[in-house]
């Protein structure tokens, strides 16, 4: 079992940058791709990000593409969200998933991923 837990969210103003943590304790993740998602208010949850187990390959969303940009650090058990040019639009609630894959599947199916971090929130005023 793995233990996903975000931080690094909160308050920022449009065009800010912020940059969420994943930590991964438990079970080991190095092997599994991972992923981010965002739930919006009124909205389904959907995926900004994933990266395979190696971090050699990345998929975006087109929402996030070019603004946003994940990573890993397998020694640290720990993957990363950088966001730029932050956006009204991307307030959300983010969460941290651990695949059941090594490489990146189906990645914005849910169901593609088999652990879940709490959720934390980032609030973008205009």
């Amino acid at each position: 079992q793995v233990q996903l837990v975000e931080s690094g969210g909160g308050l920022v103003q449009a065009g800010g940058s912020l940059r969420l943590s994943c930590a991964a304790s438990g079970r080991a993740f190095s092997r599994n791709a991972m992923g981010w998602f965002r739930q919006a208010p009124g909205k389904e949850r959907e995926v900004a990000a994933a990266i395979n187990w190696s971090g050699t390959n990345t998929y975006y969303s087109d929402s996030v593409k070019d603004r946003f940009t994940i990573s890993r650090d397998n020694a640290k058990n720990t993957v990363y969200l950088q966001m730029n040019s932050l956006k009204p639009d991307d307030t959300a609630v983010y969460y941290c998933a651990k695949s059941k894959y090594t490489e990146i599947v189906a990645a914005v199916q849910m169901g593609t991923y088999d652990s879940w971090g709490q959720g934390i929130q980032v609030t973008v005023s205009s």
